[in-house]
């Protein structure tokens, strides 16, 4: 079939392959051939120069098979699909995110949430849902087996991460999800993480596992809230108390010790002052048996001495005589300073 164009009849492809034969044949496929090894020659060295960038790392394969590592810079290899290099970024630490997305970074970096709800969505371990951000950076450590270990190595990454951080945060309850409990999960989720991977042998060390922001759901937020208060309260007045106890109980082990004390040093003076009493009295008995007569004047007027001077009044009584004569009022006369 042919078909006509610009009322002239192309020939057919037959014809034009066997014209280019013949051609060549009259001496001009020598030509051709020459541009044709040029060209086949510029490709191959085109070809066997290639270049890594500073933080990346080369893997050389030849014939399909692991030859060796290229550090940055400029290398050579063989042409014609004898070696593929194939590039790694091992010197850049690549980052995760989930549960939102940097739209641009910089000063004031910008996010978004868009259609990422059901990432950030979890479960805790009380049956309360949570909206977690959280961040996983990691480090090629070796190229090789990130590049062919497995099929697509980051969305193997994210997918391990995503089921890691949905486990401990099942494990976990509401407030520790919400509270600065939060490193201490992240620290268990690295390590997890790591040892996961290790199992793999993907060739991927984990740098850090970090929550960026974690908050209730929205329609149950000012709930949350609420409670974050009370519990604030609680804290604060547990606060409260404590520094009070702190302050009053030993304040009230001081006043007991002192009392206990106290107590001891009266009893110390009482034992001591009978057994001073006892002591005085066994000497006075001592003399007492020695001259009864002298010992009971003594005694007698010693008593006196110690009695009269309590006394408003005295009256001298004679023992053979009816009236009572009164003494002179002494005490009155002595307390003006008069005789």
């Amino acid at each position: 079939m042919q078909y006509h164009q610009g009322g002239r009849n192309p020939k057919p492809i037959d014809r034009q392959v066997a014209e280019l034969a013949d051609r060549l044949k009259k001496g001009g496929g020598g030509k051709v051939i020459s541009i044709a090894l040029t060209l086949l020659l510029i490709f191959a060295v085109a070809s066997s120069l290639y270049k890594v960038d500073t933080e990346e790392t080369g893997v050389l394969l030849r014939f399909g098979q692991f030859n060796s590592f290229a550090e940055p810079g400029l290398h050579v290899k063989i042409p014609f699909g004898v070696d593929r290099v194939y590039k790694a970024k091992t010197g850049r630490v690549e980052k995760e995110e989930f549960g939102f997305r940097t739209i641009k970074a910089g000063v004031r970096t910008t996010y978004t949430k868009r259609a990422l709800e059901g990432e950030s969505l979890t479960l805790t371990g009380d049956l309360n849902v949570s909206d977690v951000e959280w961040i996983v950076q990691y480090q090629i450590a070796d190229p090789f087996k990130f590049l062919f270990r497995i099929r697509d190595p980051k969305s193997t990454i994210r997918d391990i991460v995503e089921a890691m951080v949905r486990q401990v945060v099942g494990n976990a309850n509401v407030t520790e999800v919400l509270t600065t409990e939060r490193a201490v999960l992240a620290t268990a989720i690295e390590q997890n993480l790591q040892q996961i991977l290790n199992s793999y042998d993907i060739g991927v060390r984990i740098v850090t596992v970090k929550f960026q922001d974690v908050n209730p759901p929205d329609p149950v937020k000012a709930a949350f809230n609420e409670v974050n208060e009370a519990e604030q309260q609680k804290e604060s007045l547990i606060f409260q108390a404590r520094e009070q106890y702190n302050r009053e109980v030993p304040k009230a082990r001081g006043v007991g010790l002192r009392t206990i004390q106290e107590a001891e040093g009266y009893a110390i003076e009482r034992i001591n002052k009978a057994r001073g009493e006892t002591s005085r009295y066994l000497a006075l008995l001592k003399e007492y048996r020695k001259a009864p007569q002298v010992t009971r004047q003594r005694i007698y007027l010693e008593t006196l001495e110690q009695v009269l001077p309590s006394l408003s009044e005295i009256y001298i009584m004679d023992g053979q005589g009816t009236a009572a004569l009164p003494l002179l009022q002494l005490r009155t006369q002595g307390q003006g300073g008069k005789q």
